[in-house]
């Protein structure tokens, strides 16, 4: 039987189709074990149960096989072995039932004759498990289909947040550079004032040192 299932590797949905797969596997088995052991009208109910069963497996690993597709490329060499493996299980289901299903004499016992009916009966039967398979994969579909919306959603939704961050990023970018026009125009001020209070102190100095010098000859007058 396949490896079992490596949660470290492989999609969600992924997951799902192979534990779907495994029960599937497990119900084939039991239909096949139970076909060598009966015959008869008993033995056909079993035939057409594993044949529904391996159908479903056949859909199933169809399906792995589309998905692994989206399983990044470090984790699909672990993916490829367990398809394999799933693919070899499913041959052999299939070689078994094919000879189980040709013995006739055990298949119909001792009613067992070329009736044509029993053709008829056993294309109807083909046809009601085609049916049944159609509807399977349909459901499948949908489901898949119900997931892709769910995806684009999803990135609907991402991409809106994203545009709206831009967007805040944007105005923050503009509150940013009007802040620093603030701050340019606060330190051009500064600056402004700075030399104005260098020019005042330069003049007072200026007054200061012609008043001193006044004192200085007016004493000096008195004296002379």
């Amino acid at each position: 039987m396949a490896n079992p299932l490596d949660t470290d590797a492989g999609s969600e949905l992924f997951s799902s189709y192979e534990t779907e797969l495994k029960l599937v596997q497990a119900d084939l088995n039991q239909k096949l074990d139970q076909i060598a052991e009966s015959s008869g009208e008993q033995r056909k109910s079993a035939i057409r149960q594993a044949e529904r069963a391996l159908d479903e497996a056949t859909e199933l690993l169809d399906q792995m096989r589309m998905e692994k597709q989206n399983i990044p490329s470090a984790a699909r060499s672990k993916i490829n072995t367990r398809v394999r493996n799933y693919a070899t299980d499913i041959d052999e289901a299939k070689r078994k039932l094919r000879s189980l299903s040709d013995d006739r004499k055990a298949l119909f016992g001792d009613r067992y004759t070329d009736d044509p009916q029993d053709e008829h009966l056993e294309q109807r039967q083909q046809l009601l498990s085609g049916t049944e398979r159609l509807e399977r994969s349909s459901a499948r579909l949908q489901e898949s289909q119900r997931i892709a919306l769910e995806t684009e959603d999803i990135g609907r939704n991402t991409l809106a947040d994203l545009n709206q961050q831009r967007e805040t990023i944007m105005n923050a970018r503009g509150r940013l550079l009007e802040s620093e026009g603030y701050v340019d125009t606060s330190i051009k001020t500064l600056r402004g004032m700075a030399r104005r209070m260098a020019t005042n102190r330069l003049i007072t100095i200026a007054i200061i040192t012609v008043l001193i010098l006044l004192i200085f000859a007016v004493i000096y007058s008195k004296f002379h």
